[in-house]
């Protein structure tokens, strides 16, 4: 059995170049012409696809979040019926958003610079499923370690998106490691940011505040 991908639609490959290109030059600095030349197609024949550039960066945008949801329950699901562990769905999630953040490295380009060119619906559903997102990962941390409260489960989980989602802006194309030296890398840095939330304090016990007591950096 064959188990090579499908190829792309005509839509699947206006989309991916209209994020590469929105993401190298800006929404305002690509015109519909050129993403229709990146696909071999003319520029007005996209309007058969989308309405227009705002169409394409909505589905995007909303496309994107939707996934990361409907990814992240799929995979916090299967590792609980498979594992019946905690720590096991949590790594199934971080190890989904790397993929995302090693793959689609243009999308958090775009949602970082052209989220508030959507319109005020698709925004809001953008922030809503982001929302929902969040929370999934706040529930399964606090499984896994149960010492933090549900304020600081949150913060910790919007600092390892902030980690895992810097990947656009880590260095220089070839400067890093390879993919998978880079996945494992940002895998160790996920799981222990969480580790040492927990543990209320960096490994080596941190500075001592007034009291001589080490607490945890802000």
């Amino acid at each position: 059995m064959s188990t090579q991908a499908p190829a792309p639609t005509r839509r699947e490959q206006i989309l991916r170049e209209a994020a590469r290109l929105f993401a190298e030059r800006g929404f305002h600095g690509v015109g519909v012409d050129e993403i229709g030349a990146a696909v071999g197609i003319s520029g007005p024949g996209l309007y058969r696809h989308f309405q227009g550039k705002e169409a394409m960066l909505a589905e995007l945008l909303v496309g994107i979040s939707g996934r990361l949801l409907a990814g992240g329950k799929q995979r916090a699901a299967e590792a609980s019926a498979h594992e019946r562990d905690p720590a096991a769905a949590l790594d199934s999630l971080v190890r989904g958003h790397i993929d995302f953040a090693l793959d689609d490295r243009p999308l958090i380009i775009l949602h970082d610079r052209e989220l508030d060119r959507l319109r005020d619906t698709d925004r809001k559903l953008v922030r809503s499923l982001q929302r929902q997102y969040v929370e999934l990962w706040v529930q399964v941390v606090r499984e896994v370690h149960p010492r933090l409260t549900e304020t600081e489960a949150r913060a910790c989980v919007h600092a390892v998106f902030g980690l895992l989602n810097s990947t656009p802006h880590l260095s220089r194309p070839g400067a890093l490691p390879g993919r998978a030296a880079t996945a494992e890398l940002l895998h160790r840095l996920a799981l222990g940011a969480f580790r040492a939330a927990a543990d209320g304090g960096p490994p080596d016990g941190g500075a001592p505040d007034a009291g001589g007591e080490a607490r945890p950096e802000a």
